[in-house]
C-alpha cells in the first residue's frame, strides 16, 4: 500500500513539475528497489514489507537531520535548507512521530507488557518497541529512555 502510494505520489510530482519532489520520491523508489532485490536474495519474494518500508524512510529522514548539522556547522545554509525539504517529503508517508511523553509512555508500556526488569531485556524491549511503532518514534531517543528505564 505503502509502495503504490509513493509510486502515485511520483507521477502527480511529474504532471505538476515538482522538480524537488520528482528527485526525492526517485530516491525513495531506488533505495526501495535495493531493498527489494536484497530481499528476493534472502527469499522474500513480494520485496520488503510496509513496516521496512517505514524504517527506510525514518533512515532516511535520520540521514538528512545528521547532513544538515553538519552543512549548518559548515556554514552551507542552502545545502542544509535541501535536506529539510527532501525531509519534509520523506516525512509525508511516516505515521505521526511520537514527542518525547509519548515515546516514553510508549516504552512503558511495552516493559510493562513484555515483563522486562533489567538492562538484560534491553534488546527484547527495542525489538518489541521496533514490531509496534515502526515509524513512529526515533529509536535512539527510545533506546535512552529504555535503558534509563531498565537501570533504574
Amino acid at each position: 500500500m505503502l509502495r503504490s502510494r509513493i509510486k502515485e505520489s511520483l507521477k502527480e510530482a511529474m504532471k505538476s513539475k515538482d522538480k524537488r519532489r520528482i528527485s526525492t520520491l526517485r530516491l525513495i523508489i531506488a533505495t526501495l528497489q535495493d531493498r527489494d532485490l536484497a530481499a528476493r536474495d534472502k527469499g522474500a519474494e513480494d520485496g520488503i514489507t510496509d513496516d521496512e518500508i517505514l524504517q527506510m524512510l525514518t533512515t532516511m529522514v535520520r540521514q538528512r537531520k545528521e547532513s544538515i548539522d553538519a552543512y549548518e556547522k559548515g556554514g552551507r545554509v542552502d545545502l542544509a535548507t535541501s535536506e529539510q525539504e527532501e525531509i519534509d517529503i520523506i516525512a509525508e508517508y511516516l505515521p505521526k512521530q511520537f514527542d518525547a511523553g509519548e515515546t516514553r509512555a510508549a516504552v512503558e508500556e511495552v516493559i510493562g507488557d513484555i515483563g522486562a526488569s533489567g538492562l538484560k531485556d534491553m534488546g527484547r524491549t527495542m525489538a518489541e518497541l521496533k514490531s509496534r511503532f515502526a515509524g513512529q518514534m526515533d529509536f535512539s531517543k527510545a533506546s535512552a529512555i529504555v535503558k534509563e528505564t531498565l537501570g533504574a
